[in-house]
């Protein structure tokens, strides 16, 4: 519990200085580019969005979401994400992660979790079967929250 609570903690402040830094203009590569909202599809309260051709997630009502997305949240949940960031993401000790993934790409995204970012107290999450099976879920889910397509913290899986 203890390594989880740490984990959490230590990914907030990554993030936190991310976002400052991205603020500033102070990106650590150069020609980092902000991740913009991806190409959205919608059909009355249903919003598909895609990203590098993939469907990235689907969500109706802003609060029912698809399997992938769920399990995301599901991740978000197990890893206690929200010790840090809040329960509906708008950051508490760590940053707001509806506001850090308006311009954290999936790639900056994908590191942080994997490599971590051991000088700035971001340790791997490469340990944790949970985030690294779900990562591109828990993008998913975080990133509709941060479109403002998932309007709900707390989300339901869509019946099929």
């Amino acid at each position: 519990m203890r390594t989880m609570i740490s984990g959490a903690a230590a990914f907030a402040l990554s993030l936190a200085v991310h976002t400052v830094a991205t603020a500033q203009g102070t990106t650590e590569q150069a020609g980092a580019s902000t991740a913009q909202a991806p190409p959205a599809q919608t059909t009355g309260n249903k919003v598909t969005r895609t990203e590098a051709g993939k469907p990235l997630y689907t969500v109706v009502d802003g609060y029912k979401v698809d399997s992938n997305t769920m399990n995301g949240f599901r991740a978000w949940r197990a890893a206690a994400c929200d010790r840090c960031h809040g329960a509906n993401q708008q950051g508490l000790v760590g940053p707001s992660l509806i506001e850090s993934l308006k311009t954290l790409t999936k790639a900056e995204f994908v590191k942080t979790l994997h490599d971590g970012r051991l000088e700035k107290g971001m340790p791997s999450w490469q340990s944790s079967k949970m985030v690294m099976d779900n990562m591109d879920n828990l993008y998913a889910y975080l990133k509709g929250r941060s479109n403002g397509d998932i309007t709900r913290a707390h989300v339901e899986e869509l019946k099929q």
